[in-house]
């Protein structure tokens, strides 16, 4: 079984969906859990909640992971609490809105890339020299099966966002290997989650998942659980490695 006891992680993006669930699991197996939420603060509060009713301890940061000086400040919350970050799953993101190459402007597609990738810079250079005072942690980034298969309709700016993020993965998996920091990464498929609600019409999601060789969607708990074996000592010889959760949709 997990243990992640006197452990302190902090999931981005935990407000719904799979952030909440990775949020949930790490409490249930005993870590105390940083919950982090931005546009959505009463949701994050649930789940800030939810994760207090498993007896874990947690508290909740609120700010935007896209502003340096708000990312700064969220660290020094959670330093002044735990005096630590074990692991650090970046999970926030957003498709921001589906659009043709045509129809993209610049605005928009700079939206798509801070919110999907340069979110995960900031979050990692911040807590970084925390990690390396510990000599040791944990980093999940959360990609996408877009990244591999350039994602469906008129996503693809999410989908070359979420590549920055796989393959900045692999190189900051080499560049920290010697400070005994892992990198690795978690690509869902598709994923019952807000995100679909929001991004993808029913008629739509019926037919990717009747693409997926399991015939269904899967759930945030089947990430969740990826992203447990990954933080734990079960991975410790796991780096620069991306996880597709998707269903049997893609393989390598």
């Amino acid at each position: 079984m997990f243990s992640f006891r006197d452990k302190v992680v902090w999931v981005t993006g935990s407000s719904t969906g799979i952030g909440r669930a990775i949020a949930l699991e790490f409490a249930e197996h005993g870590a105390n859990v940083v919950v982090h939420g931005n546009s959505n603060p009463a949701e994050a509060e649930v789940t800030l909640k939810e994760v207090q009713d498993k007896g874990a301890k947690a508290i909740l940061v609120l700010g935007d992971v896209t502003d340096r000086n708000q990312v700064d400040r969220m660290v020094a919350e959670i330093k002044e609490t735990f005096n630590r970050i074990d692991i650090l799953i970046n999970n926030a993101g957003t498709m921001v809105k589906r659009a043709r190459i045509e129809e993209l402007d610049h605005e928009t597609l700079n939206k798509i890339m801070n919110i999907n990738f340069t979110s995960v810079f900031h979050v990692t250079q911040a807590v970084l020299p925390l990690m390396k005072q510990q000599e040791k942690g944990s980093i999940i980034n959360m990609t996408s099966i877009a990244a591999r298969n350039g994602g469906g309709g008129g996503a693809v700016a999410y989908a070359a966002a979420k590549a920055a993020v796989s393959t900045f993965t692999r190189g900051l998996a080499k560049e920290l290997v010697h400070d005994h920091i892992r990198v690795n990464g978690i690509a869902p498929g598709i994923i019952t989650t807000p995100f679909h609600d929001r991004y993808s019409t029913p008629e739509l999601r019926k037919g990717m998942a009747g693409q997926v060789p399991m015939g269904r969607e899967g759930s945030p708990k089947e990430i969740a659980g990826t992203a447990l074996y990954l933080a734990s000592d079960y991975a410790s010889y796991i780096t620069g490695e991306i996880i597709e959760v998707n269903g049997g949709l893609l393989m390598d």
